[in-house]
């Protein structure tokens, strides 16, 4: 018997796979190179097929250019809000669901038992070669130094080195900045792509027991912690908006709470709920209107003020820093 299953944001990203959903909107690759599939880009206009899938890893990338939304990349929720811009985070989930069909009382369904399980924001058959301070690679030091939080990073990031391997035990080599979250997960970033090596969660950054700032992740904590320094909160990094939940049960303890999310719509969704369950909780997401997040507007000022170069990353591949 089939079992409808009502999908959150977080079961959305782990079981939907990108080329399933553009297949269920009528798009189809034009052609594959190795494991990815290029596609003419559905965002915007064009001849030549440059928008790139990885159906394994359960991510894409659009290379050719900038699209109305803004959002080059990434998982299929972050897919599904660059093509229906400028919906909303929960209208867009909505939409995947009615697109799938896999809104509660919609036919057909997915079952449990039919349904094959997409981590789109794990990396899977990957194995961690090593982990090294900060300062050793000239690549994530640039990178982190665009990002205008280097002064600050190397109390909370490391460089890690992975590779993942295919079912031929074909490798390949990658390297990115990386924080560890609280069920042993590597968070890891560079331009190009968002992931998870093992477990997903939250990040808890230990400080004053009265005190709370959470953020999405953490470029942003680094960017208020390069301005404020010492100011002693306990810290919660979501890693990703669909903890929203767990950050929530996890703030009960604390008498002051901030929140610093995005100003977009998955930001301010989250920011909503969070309100919601803590009326009198300071949002400060004022300090950065105008921009996108904490960092942006950051990096907008000291670009500004010290006309800062922007770092070369023409070595970085959207899946992780190549060695």
């Amino acid at each position: 018997m089939n079992t409808l299953i009502n999908y959150n944001a977080q079961e959305i990203r782990e079981q939907v796979s990108p080329v399933d959903f553009l297949a269920r909107l009528g798009y189809h690759p034009a052609y594959k190179s190795g494991k990815e599939l290029f596609y003419l880009s559905m965002l915007r206009e064009e001849r030549t097929p440059s928008f790139c899938v990885d159906d394994k890893l359960g991510v894409w990338y659009d290379w050719g250019g900038a699209n109305p939304s803004g959002i080059k990349g990434g998982n299929v929720i972050d897919l599904a809000l660059a093509y229906w811009y400028p919906l909303g985070f929960r209208d867009v989930l909505e939409r995947i669901n009615e697109t799938c069909n896999i809104e509660p009382g919609a036919a057909p369904s997915i079952s449990r038992e039919n349904f094959r399980p997409r981590k789109a924001t794990k990396i899977p058959n990957y194995k961690i070669s090593e982990v090294r301070d900060l300062g050793n690679n000239p690549a994530i030091t640039n990178y982190l130094q665009s990002r205008a939080i280097w002064p600050v990073a190397h109390q909370h990031l490391k460089e890690v080195y992975y590779y993942i391997e295919d079912e031929k035990k074909l490798r390949k080599y990658f390297f990115s900045a990386g924080w560890k979250n609280e069920n042993g997960g590597w968070e890891v970033n560079n331009p190009y792509f968002k992931g998870c090596l093992g477990p997903k969660g939250l990040t808890i950054i230990p400080g004053d027991s009265a005190r709370l700032a959470l953020f999405e992740g953490m470029i942003d904590y680094l960017s208020w912690k390069f301005e404020q320094r010492d100011d002693g909160e306990t810290v919660i990094l979501l890693n990703g908006v669909t903890f929203i939940e767990a950050a929530i049960k996890r703030a009960s303890d604390f008498n002051d709470r901030t929140i610093f999310f995005d100003n977009d719509d998955a930001g301010e969704d989250a920011s909503r709920t969070f309100l919601n369950a803590y009326p009198l909780t300071h949002n400060s997401a004022s300090n950065y209107a105008g921009f996108k997040d904490y960092n942006q507007r950051l990096v907008s000022e000291l670009d500004n003020l010290y006309r800062l170069p922007s770092a070369d990353t023409s070595n970085l591949v959207k899946t992780g820093l190549r060695r």
